[in-house]
């Protein structure tokens, strides 16, 4: 999926653009307003930041809106209710207040991409219930809620957040610095240890369902365990 990011603050739109880049997205980072309504390759998605040093994003949303349908959500700092709504009127999609983590956006992004495309009668049923991960585990994302072999299992939130994410895509390998940047922040520095933690949490309250496999070096890989396969 292509993005456009409008975003005059450097260290922000790279943190944001290093985070897209690294889900698969295409990113295309202007700094200004005027930079944005000139910019021609074509794009699925805009990220606009409302405090550009040439005009106000505001503006630039409505000149976007009037020119065609392509997605519009802002990224702003500004929290303020009236700039929410006059966002709204204007013709974004969606509003995502600064500080915000990639994987927020990321979620934002695929749920306005969800609500503009048709549906299918097969992806409205998909949509229906709960994910299934084997023959045990299943993930209800809008509930928040993992049951396994039909039990509820209480997890703590960053262990469901883990989770979540690590069964996105089972059997990626995925990095520590991938995980902590989803997970727990866009601008997380410092020791992971409480990665370990969560992990060992999993691994023990989903014991039979899923494997977690620690690569040495580089990160974590989730496996589904399905009937007839030990989860050693």
């Amino acid at each position: 999926m292509r993005v456009l990011l409008v975003e005059d603050d450097e260290p922000v739109a790279e943190s944001l653009r290093r985070g897209l880049m690294r889900y698969g997205f295409e990113v295309a980072w202007v700094s200004t307003g005027s930079a944005a309504l000139s910019h021609s390759d074509p794009y699925d998605v805009v990220l606009l930041d409302l405090g550009l040093p040439d005009t106000d994003g505001l503006d630039v949303c409505k000149a976007l809106r009037e020119r065609g349908d392509v997605p519009i959500i802002v990224i702003s700092a500004r929290s303020d209710e009236t700039d929410r709504v006059v966002g709204l009127e204007l013709g974004a999609d969606d509003y995502v207040s600064k500080p915000f983590g990639v994987r927020e956006v990321i979620a934002r992004i695929r749920a306005v991409m969800r609500r503009i495309q048709p549906r299918t009668p097969a992806a409205a049923a998909a949509e229906a219930g709960p994910d299934r991960y084997g023959d045990r585990l299943t993930i209800d994302r809008k509930a928040a809620r993992v049951r396994l072999d039909g039990a509820e299992v209480a997890l703590a939130p960053k262990e469901y957040d883990l989770l979540a994410f690590l069964t996105e895509e089972p059997g990626a390998l995925m990095s520590r610095e991938q995980i902590m940047e989803a997970v727990w922040d866009a601008n997380w520095f410092g020791p992971t240890k409480t990665l370990d933690v969560h992990v060992a949490a999993l691994r023990r309250k989903l014991a039979g369902a899923i494997t977690i496999e620690a690569v040495r070096g580089v990160g974590f890989r989730l496996e589904i365990v399905n009937a007839g396969r030990d989860a050693s």
